[in-house]
């Protein structure tokens, strides 16, 4: 899904094989549109196919978001991604969460705002740590220990990771969330 309609703009974030979209308008080739979790984009018309969609994402099942993320480990950073070929921060607690049958926010910032904050003292295993300056700009599962899961691209990694909190990132650390 791209932020205008034009394959040179920006990947916003990615409309999965059987996933509902409402079409607000169409441009020419493209269609303006919104996901299941109001997520709004431009994708190709022709992308849309003619069948309409089932039930999505399916009754919410038991088990552990960070179980559901690890299953990324070693897939790459990928701006917008939602998907074992590249996935970004958000996206990967967005993905952990609907592997789960509950949609969650699909952007860092979003999410911060979804999940209830809690005190450092009461931090647990699979609560998530945002960072940012004025808004939440990274995000990543807490797993205890000071490791974090998340997906990151810098010099020394590319993609999802479990890791030591970086420096940079503990002093950048906005709020502690539980969803």
């Amino acid at each position: 899904m791209r932020a205008e309609p034009d394959d040179g703009t920006e990947q916003v974030t990615q409309a999965l094989r059987d996933e509902p979209l409402a079409v607000e308008e169409t441009q020419g080739d493209w269609a303006r549109i919104r996901t299941a979790y109001d997520y709004p984009g431009w994708i190709r018309a022709d992308a849309l196919g003619d069948e309409p969609h089932g039930d999505w994402p399916g009754l919410p099942r038991a088990g552990d978001p960070v179980e559901e993320a690890r299953s990324y480990l070693g897939t790459v950073y990928e701006w917008g991604g939602m998907t074992e070929r590249g996935i970004d921060c958000s996206g990967l607690v967005h993905m952990a969460y609907r592997r789960l049958g509950r949609i969650v926010p699909r952007d860092a910032d979003q999410q911060e705002v979804a999940g209830e904050q809690v005190p450092e003292d009461q931090l647990r295993p699979g609560d998530l740590v945002t960072y940012g300056e004025d808004e939440a700009t990274h995000i990543a599962f807490w797993l205890g220990d000071g490791r974090i899961l998340h997906s990151t691209e810098r010099e020394d990694a590319n993609g999802v990771v479990e890791e030591p909190e970086p420096e940079d990132l503990r002093t950048r650390r906005r709020r502690l969330v539980r969803l």
